[in-house]
């Protein structure tokens, strides 16, 4: 099979380097220097056991490429929208969209079923470029546990955790997305095909709308937030909320709250994806992981005045800092 991996950052650079390295006919896209060292040196994992290089063909133009029988699209949600006519092209007439990043997908709503049915989030997809540019049907739905980031240009550090989960959004094991995770457990990544991945999204994206935010506002690291009383009580509050939020939007919720924060302050001393991207100067994540829950919580007219609050300070500061338009 032919996989594009749009995006070949941390996440995405890790993915391309595993698929590549098991046999599979893999492209990228990426920028910068990036794709310059990629081009120069070919693309280098670096894990415990060892360093691969990988060299496989590279483009900062989508339509440079040919269209593939899958088009991993690891781009960060607000990077989405811009992107839609290269991922058009590279998934040509049948090829499926992975959509592998964190927060609530765009797709969300397709086959959900009940009263939100189809009905499109505006902080994930504005004006619905992205579900009328690609459609739904096309999507494979990818929630990414693993850690990764660029140590130098060209060169992806994995740090932990292989485990990416698959499902459709009608929860079915058609054969496209079996086909895949057969390919990504070939390849050494853990991939399940899961019949409720909405669940799974939920599941991360219930720490991560508290834990993100929480951790930029204030500098934190996971552990410092599990650990420190008032920290701590703020994300309970806001994980309460955002379960309910979930509960209403058809997913279910199999940990208990504590267990689910003990969990991330047993990381250690590790920055959230928002603290780093801060620190870095870059665009903020905001939308994804807060301002869409928000956004379903209104369509399920549920309170969430911690999350609301806590979505307040984080986006106003954002936008003072030049990250969050």
């Amino acid at each position: 099979m032919r996989i594009c991996v749009y995006g070949a950052g941390a996440i995405g650079g890790y993915l391309a380097a595993k698929l590549a390295r098991s046999g599979q006919d893999v492209s990228v896209v990426a920028r910068g220097a990036h794709l310059e060292a990629i081009r120069k040196d070919g693309l280098v994992l670096r894990e415990k056991d060892g360093e691969v290089r990988v060299r496989l063909e590279a483009s900062d133009d989508p339509l440079a490429l040919q269209p593939a029988d899958y088009v991993i699209v690891a781009l960060k949600a607000h990077q989405v929208t811009a992107a839609v006519p290269g991922i058009r092209h590279l998934c040509g007439a049948e090829g499926a969209v992975v959509t592998a990043a964190n927060g609530v997908p765009w797709w969300y709503t397709y086959a959900l079923g009940g009263p939100f049915e189809s009905l499109r989030i505006e902080a994930v997809d504005p004006g619905g470029a992205i579900w009328d540019g690609i459609g739904p049907d096309r999507a494979i739905g990818c929630v990414v546990w693993p850690a990764a980031e660029i140590a130098a240009p060209g060169i992806i550090q994995h740090i932990a955790s292989e485990r990416f989960d698959l499902g459709e959004p009608q929860g079915d094991r058609s054969e496209r997305v079996v086909r895949l995770s057969k390919a990504m457990i070939a390849a050494g990544l853990k991939a399940p095909v899961r019949p409720r991945l909405r669940d799974d999204i939920w599941t991360k994206l219930w720490g991560n709308c508290c834990f993100n935010p929480v951790s930029a506002l204030t500098g934190a690291t996971l552990e410092q937030i599990a650990t420190d009383p008032g920290l701590r009580a703020l994300c309970r509050r806001m994980m309460s909320e955002a379960e309910m939020v979930g509960e209403a939007m058809g997913a279910r919720f199999l940990l208990d709250i504590d267990k689910r924060i003990d969990a991330a302050g047993a990381t250690g001393a590790h920055k959230t994806s928002m603290l780093q991207d801060l620190e870095r100067g870059r665009p903020l994540e905001i939308d994804a992981l807060v301002t869409a829950v928000i956004e379903m919580a209104d369509m399920a007219e549920i309170p969430c005045p911690n999350l609301r609050s806590v979505h307040a300070l984080i986006a106003s500061k954002a936008r003072l800092l030049g990250l969050h338009p």
